[in-house]
Parts: C-alpha cells; structure tokens; sequence
C-alpha cells in the first residue's frame, strides 16, 4: 500500500470565527474541510458549548505542506489577532493524494 505524506492543520477556535476561518479557507483555494462543535479548558476556564454562539468548533483540513504553511501564515496574521484560537499542523499519511 502506498501512502503520501501530506499535512493536517487544525483550528479550534470561538464558535464566532465560524464565517471568517471558512472564508479565509476559501480565500487560500482550500476546497474540503471537516468542521464540528466541540468542547474543553484552558487558560481561559471551560467553554461547555451549552450555548452555540459562545462555544468552540473544531476545523480539520488536509492539505500540501506549501499550503498548510500559507494556511498557518493567514490565520496568524488576519485572524488570531480577532478571535481566540489555536492552530497546528500535523505530518501524516494519505492514501489518495489527489483528493487534496
């Protein structure tokens, strides 16, 4: 079986960043997109989501590493500075490198 490597960024941020972190995704030519509401703690205390405009969402996107790299460039310079956010990339592996 062969696999690719490829990079997997990953943005948590305010349910309020909702609209601009897909748009920004849009902006940088990123077609496809996992997102869903989650919850946790950190600095900040706990964010339980129990009301949805005030809680988190988690956004996966699987791309190449020039473009994860411009991913991470944009939202650290138009986005983190306006909504409480953290993002990382990770290296993984996929099977069907033309999907991204």
């Amino acid at each position: 079986m062969n696999t690719h490597p490829m990079k997997r960024v990953t943005v948590i941020c305010e349910a309020l960043a909702r609209e601009p972190v897909l748009r920004l995704l849009t902006e940088v030519g990123i077609q496809g997109w996992t997102l869903w509401e989650v919850e946790g703690a950190g600095a900040w205390g706990r964010r339980t989501g129990d009301i949805p405009e005030f809680g988190n969402i988690q956004v996966e996107i699987i791309l190449q590493p020039a473009a994860a790299d411009r991913l991470l460039e944009r939202l650290w310079g138009d986005l983190f500075p306006k909504f409480a956010m953290v993002a990382y990339e990770t290296d993984i592996r996929v099977l069907r490198p033309a999907k991204f």
